[in-house]
């Protein structure tokens, strides 16, 4: 590109250095330089050219341009730039220029005149490749919308770690102005935050440039001074762009494989506390649940009060509490007994300790006390309504010299205590205490809310062992009464008869009567109502009730079950039982036996022989049907009969009829005490804990 000839003599100066630092734009744009003398000959051409273009220096140097880098398309343009150039303009414009393999790269070109070593009028031009300057504008726009509409925190440091510009939405988290922020470092602007670590992880970054992903920050600013915030911090490097190597090789020194140097750092930042408090609630929430699934699974694993309340007190202890009782009323355990109706006195029934023993007597097990009377504890008691203690109520609840050592200790080792109702039904029953040792973190809103609902849940499981507790009570003291203890005499019999209940939980319907008739006759009546508790008892009360009446009017076996029959069908339709009924006449030695669905009685004669009556078992009281049926069984002296329920023959492993044999094994050998003889066969027949109520009954012949 030039209008003057050099002399032929001349010789090209040797090349130059490449055009060296060209500051920040350099680092951000590649910008090829190089120089045309008069004569249009290359006189300097730049690293960034050869990357660019693809001709090292030697290469070109000395070199006419317009031929190496003009396409020949554009050599006409060429000349009339170069001859405007040379007159002194300056030129700015979109040019194609030839690379050394061929192709050509469209660059941003600026050809400004500039005196050639001999002083004529030569050319500088400087190239931008075009896809860079348009990459550098589409950057630089998206970084300016980053920066302005991104609501997440946005901030550009340097090297030094100092802040270059921050957006609204940084300043805004952060408290301080986007001006307050350029050329102070972390520290500075929010040393409330865990800046010096924040520091030396950006300082890695650096030094690595790798980016770091999702870093927590911690701590409070100045936008919101009263509480911890955290936020979630990215950090990626910026890095000069690495040089591009030339077709015959990098250029001497470097190393194409090694990044450029660290420009400094971009960091993004998102507040998230609201999501790490929700995550936080929902994991209080899933451990709250868990908990309490876990209490229904502990609590109430049988209807026994006092191991009940055992149950509760060693699940709060130590998951959410140091130590835990529970008090029931007197007024509640005791509900027929004057003494124990006055308002107001607890018994413990539970409690568990830091220590292996109860600190004081005053709070072991047993022990009982008065709610002092108008105080806040009395109020929360019986009114229902949870609190948490103060060591002010520590002297209220345990007044007098006596306990001096007690209130010394609980305020001395306890830092946190609540006393929760036990509500069931819409009934206070009592009130559970909990407390935390001084070592431990006191209790909050949200333990709270858990204890509460355990003891809540807890409060039906004791409310149903106290009810069963009660309700078993009664039915015991049903039975024991119309249960006969001991057996009359009676004229041409020897008698004895065991009833024992599935457990010292259950009570069932079982029974069995001895009754003495006129005639030196005798009644023999066994039976079993369906189900179990006071219901059954009570049934079986005025069945027997019922036979005792009847039986003394000389009504026949038949006619007395059809008596029972209806009996039973007065008192409901579910109700339902088995009895069976046998008269002894001592005149004639022969049993007449009447069933309503009982099991057959065994038969043991005086050799030995064991046998079970074959007759018809007859239809169950209460289904309506009246088919008895009577049988006649004449039975020598020293011969025994033997009636039973089936809470002995049967079992889960052990059918009736296996049962039976098992029985009939048992009473191989009949000619011993009766009392040994019955309790032979009740060990032999019940290894295992009954699961049902047995009644049993052994009748030998005598002879008149």
């Amino acid at each position: 590109m030039d209008a003057h000839q050099s002399s032929p003599n001349r010789v090209p100066q040797p090349p130059r250095a490449a055009v060296g630092d060209a500051g920040v734009l350099r680092e951000l744009l590649p910008i090829a330089l190089w120089r045309e003398d008069a004569e249009g000959r290359i006189v300097e051409w730049s690293l960034a050219a050869q990357d660019l273009l693809g001709h090292r220096p030697e290469h070109v140097l000395g070199l006419p341009a317009a031929p190496l880098l003009v396409p020949d398309a554009n050599r006409e343009l060429a000349d009339r730039l170069t001859r405007r150039v040379q007159a002194g303009e300056t030129m700015v414009g979109t040019l194609p220029v030839r690379h050394r393999d061929g192709h050509t790269v469209p660059m941003e070109m600026w050809i400004v005149p500039a005196a050639d070593p001999t002083g004529r009028p030569g050319a500088m031009l400087i190239a931008v490749e075009t896809s860079e300057v348009l990459r550098m504008r589409e950057n630089l726009a998206a970084m300016e919308s980053l920066f302005t509409q991104s609501p997440i925190g946005l901030a550009l440091l340097g090297p030094d770690l100092r802040f270059l510009r921050v957006n609204d939405a940084l300043a805004r988290m952060n408290g301080v102005t986007a001006a307050e922020h350029v050329g102070r470092r972390l520290t500075e602007v929010v040393p409330g935050v865990n800046a010096v670590a924040l520091e030396s992880l950006m300082r890695q970054v650096l030094d690595s440039r790798t980016p770091v992903i999702d870093a927590r920050r911690v701590g409070r600013t100045p936008a919101d001074p009263g509480r911890d915030h955290m936020w979630s911090c990215s950090y990626a490097p910026l890095v000069e762009r690495a040089a591009r190597s030339g077709q015959d090789g990098p250029e001497a020194g470097a190393d194409p494989g090694r990044p450029g140097r660290p420009l400094g750092l971009i960091a993004s930042l998102v507040d998230i506390t609201e999501g790490q408090e929700a995550q936080i609630e929902v994991e209080r929430a899933r451990h709250r649940f868990a908990l309490l699934s876990e209490a229904g699974a502990r609590i109430g694993t049988t209807l026994d009060l006092r191991q009940t309340a055992e149950e509760v007190v060693r699940f709060l202890v130590p998951q959410l509490c140091d130590s835990a009782d529970v008090q029931m009323l007197e007024s509640v355990l005791e509900p027929d007994d004057p003494a124990a109706s006055s308002r107001g006195v607890l018994r413990r029934i539970a409690a568990v300790f830091p220590e292996p023993v109860p600190p004081s007597p005053l709070l072991g097990p047993g022990q009982t006390f008065q709610l002092p009377v108008g105080s806040a504890y009395e109020r929360l008691v019986l009114d229902g309504r949870p609190t948490f203690l103060t060591d002010a109520d520590i002297p209220v609840l345990f007044p007098g010299k006596a306990a001096e050592s007690l209130r010394s200790y609980l305020s001395t080792r306890f830092g946190s205590a609540r006393t929760v109702p036990l509500v069931a039904r819409g009934q206070v029953l009592g009130a559970v205490t909990v407390t935390r040792l001084k070592t431990r973190e006191p209790f909050d809103d949200q333990d709270a809310v858990l204890i509460d609902e355990v003891v809540s849940r807890a409060a039906l499981n004791i409310d149903n062992a106290r009810l069963y507790t009660t309700q078993r009570a009664a039915a015991l003291a049903l039975q024991r009464s119309l249960t006969n203890s001991a057996l009359p005499a009676v004229p041409g019999l020897e008698l004895t008869g065991r009833y024992l209940p599935a457990s010292a939980h259950d009570v069932g319907g079982d029974w069995f009567d001895v009754i003495e008739l006129p005639g030196g006759r005798t009644g023999l009546v066994i039976g079993d109502v369906m189900g179990h508790g006071i219901h059954a008892a009570a049934v079986m009360g005025q069945l027997r009730t019922a036979v005792r009446t009847l039986a003394r009017h000389g009504i026949p076996p038949t006619e007395m079950l059809r008596s029972l029959d209806a009996v039973v069908a007065d008192l409901g339709e579910d109700t339902m039982a088995t009895c069976l009924y046998a008269v002894h006449s001592p005149a004639t030695g022969t049993w007449t036996i009447a069933r309503a669905g009982h099991l057959p009685p065994a038969v043991v004669t005086p050799e030995g022989a064991v046998s079970f009556l074959q007759g018809p078992p007859g239809t169950p009281l209460g289904t309506g049907a009246h088919e008895f049926a009577t049988e006649e069984l004449p039975l020598p002296p020293g011969g025994l009969l033997v009636l039973y329920t089936d809470g002995l023959i049967e079992a889960r492993d052990r059918d009736l009829d296996e049962g039976m044999r098992q029985l009939g094994l048992a009473l191989g050998r009949a000619d011993g005490p009766l009392d040994e003889l019955c309790d032979g066969v009740l060990g032999r027949l019940l290894v295992d804990p009954a699961q049902d109520d047995v009644a049993l009954v052994l009748a030998r012949t005598t002879a008149r």
